[in-house]
Parts: structure tokens; C-alpha cells; sequence
């Protein structure tokens, strides 16, 4: 019995339908889904280009940072970061965890694979992507292969359009949670897609925050 019980609520679970991508959802704008081995955990929302996005530091001073190295747990690499509770040396990261908006307090910096999903999915422009980037073994579906020119297109959702999008992200580059060394940190750059730069921490760049939804 229990048996039969189980397999009715995953074939309940299956014909579950997803928001749209770029629709208001849970305080903020559906971005995708995250998982593991192409299996969704969560869903994850961009928070509101008005309140959710700035333009900071990643640290001060550049050198590294223990445990902040996740490609996909923002959450964590998140907390790493604010521990020590001085905003002044995670600027990025202490904008996002404090942040309040949209109804919900959860908000963090995503991580390298969270942050590919937002660009992957909400791309702001027409512009030929970077072809040696875009594996995400965390996206849904899992991405094996690079991108090509075309694909991603550009999104559909009206308000993440570049230039008159209301939600839209900039057509530059955005810190992600994921140290890369001492000086650097990853990026994902909304311009092509690519994955490969990664900026000097002290440097200044757009970062957005981010929550996720659990499945």
C-alpha cells in the first residue's frame, strides 16, 4: 500500500508546473531550477534590480578566503564570508545577506553555477555567446557542453530585455560567491556568457542577490 502511495505522489510531483522564467515568484523573479545530476532541489529567484543589485567590492583586501569555493552553494559560501560580521571586508557578500526586500529575508551571493543559470535563462541581449563556456553539471537539465553562438538565445521575458527591461541585468560583469584565489574570484559575464574571467576581488563590479526555493 505504501508503495502505491509513493509512486501516485511522484507521478503527482511530475505534472507540477514551473512559474515562467523572468515571472514574479517568492519575493523576487523565477530564474530556473539547480540540482544535481540534472535532478532539480530548488528553484532559484533573482531579487529586484532596484533593491537586489549593487556595484561592490568582493573583498577588502584581496586574499583568500577559506571555504567560500562552492560552484553551486551560495548559501554557504555566503555565511563563510559574513561570519565575522565586518562589512567592510565582504562588501558584496554583506549586501546580499542583509538584504530585506520582496517580503523575505534569505537572500545570499550566488555561487559560480547559480549565477550561469541566471545568465543562461535570462540573457539579456542578442549577442553571440563565449563557446568555451556554459558546462553546468548543476543546471536543469545538466549542461555537458558549451555554448554555442546562438544558444542561449536572448530571454523572453520581457522585463530581463536588455535596455528596457525593467528587471534586466547589465551587460557586464557580476561577482559570483566563489573565491578563485588569493586576488580573484569567479565572474559571470552578461555580455557573452563567459566564465572564464575572473576579477580582482578589491575591483568594483555589479553583483545581484539571489534566494532559492526548495522542491
Amino acid at each position: 500500500m505504501s508503495g502505491a502511495l509513493q509512486v501516485v505522489f511522484q507521478n503527482q510531483r511530475s505534472f507540477v508546473s514551473l512559474p515562467e522564467i523572468g515571472s514574479a515568484y517568492e519575493g523576487g523573479f523565477f530564474a530556473g531550477q539547480i540540482g544535481v545530476s540534472g535532478v532539480a532541489t530548488h528553484n532559484l529567484v533573482v531579487g529586484p534590480r532596484s533593491t537586489a543589485e549593487s556595484s561592490l567590492r568582493w573583498k577588502n583586501p584581496a586574499t583568500a578566503t577559506p571555504g567560500a569555493d562552492s560552484v553551486i552553494d551560495g548559501p554557504q559560501n555566503t555565511a563563510d564570508m559574513v561570519a565575522d560580521g565586518n562589512s567592510t571586508v565582504y562588501p558584496a557578500a554583506h549586501f546580499c545577506n542583509d538584504l530585506s526586500t520582496g517580503g523575505k529575508t534569505d537572500w545570499y551571493m550566488p555561487a559560480r553555477n547559480e549565477l550561469e543559470v541566471c545568465y543562461y535563462n535570462l540573457k539579456p541581449s542578442t549577442t553571440g555567446n563565449n563557446t568555451a563556456s556554459g558546462i553546468n553539471s548543476n543546471a536543469v537539465p545538466a549542461r555537458t557542453s558549451n555554448y554555442t553562438t546562438g544558444n542561449p538565445a536572448q530571454t523572453s521575458a520581457t522585463d530581463f530585455l536588455n535596455s528596457t527591461g525593467a528587471q534586466r541585468f547589465n551587460l557586464g560583469f557580476y561577482w559570483s560567491s566563489t573565491d578563485f584565489s588569493a586576488g580573484y574570484a569567479r565572474q559571470q559575464y552578461f555580455y557573452t556568457g563567459s566564465q572564464t574571467t575572473n576579477g580582482y576581488k578589491f575591483d568594483a563590479a555589479l553583483v545581484r542577490a539571489v534566494r532559492r526555493v526548495a522542491v
